[in-house]
């Protein structure tokens, strides 16, 4: 069954979840089902391996499926094997940039990768990391964020748009579908509600990728609970959104 709604006067056909390409990470299924992955991120460095270790197993408790660990350096990139033996969620390591942290992170045994391939440099670089992705099974999440929205987009668009952020994101996809790769899960993060909401609609309308939900810089833990829910809410009751995670500052 299609959904249709209309936002800003415009008409989309919605994509039910289930209709939404299936994407593993490690032994979660993220799209292609009714399921809602639950994600959350620790906030201690990932170099600490036993604060990290504390921190997943209490988010294990609390029933998170998937944990997402930052890695702006080679020791952390270096710790995850010894931190993923100690747990068992799957984990996402986020990337910036830096495609020999994605390679380390990949021969750590990281089930999913968080990195915007236009942004890792040559294409060279690019296709190491993809060729090692394929090898080890493992997705790609491309994150477009309003607050790092390319220069050319804001020229275009004169602000941050929901259009500038679709854009932006078939640079990436375009990347990584022209090396025939196409285990991809996208996200959309604002602190705009509005923004969100529209955004994730044009994505549901254009790709049948499974989408990451969450918004960016939400705040302190009340006022991210009212925005994430604001945001998320009217999506999730339109079956768009396979995996959420919820953003709070301090």
């Amino acid at each position: 069954m299609k959904l249709k709604v209309y936002f800003k006067d415009i008409e989309v056909s919605m994509v039910k979840r289930t209709e939404t390409r299936p994407v593993m990470v490690g032994n979660i299924q993220i799209g292609g089902n009714d399921h809602v992955v639950i994600q959350s991120m620790t906030n201690s460095h990932t170099r600490d391996i036993e604060g990290t270790i504390d921190q997943c197993l209490a988010l294990e408790d609390l029933g998170c499926e998937i944990v997402r660990f930052a890695v702006p350096g080679k020791e952390d990139a270096q710790a995850i094997g010894k931190i993923r033996k100690e747990i068992h969620m799957p984990v996402v390591a986020d990337i910036h940039f830096d495609y020999r942290l994605a390679l380390m992170c990949l021969e750590s045994g990281v089930d999913a990768i968080r990195i915007n391939p236009g942004n890792i440099g040559s294409k060279d670089k690019v296709v190491k990391v993809v060729e090692k992705c394929r090898e080890k099974n493992v997705p790609i999440r491309i994150g477009i964020n309003s607050g790092s929205l390319e220069k050319s987009e804001l020229d275009k668009y004169g602000h941050v748009t929901a259009e500038g952020m679709i854009s932006s994101a078939q640079r990436h996809i375009d990347i990584l579908e022209e090396l025939d790769f196409r285990d991809i899960v996208l996200s959309f993060k604002s602190s705009d509600v509005p923004t969100t909401i529209d955004v994730y609609r044009l994505a549901a309308q254009r790709w049948n990728y499974p989408l990451h939900l969450g918004v960016t810089e939400a705040g302190s833990f009340f006022s991210s609970s009212v925005k994430t829910s604001a945001a998320l809410g009217p999506l999730l009751a339109d079956g768009i959104g396979n995996t959420i995670r919820v953003s709070v500052s301090g």
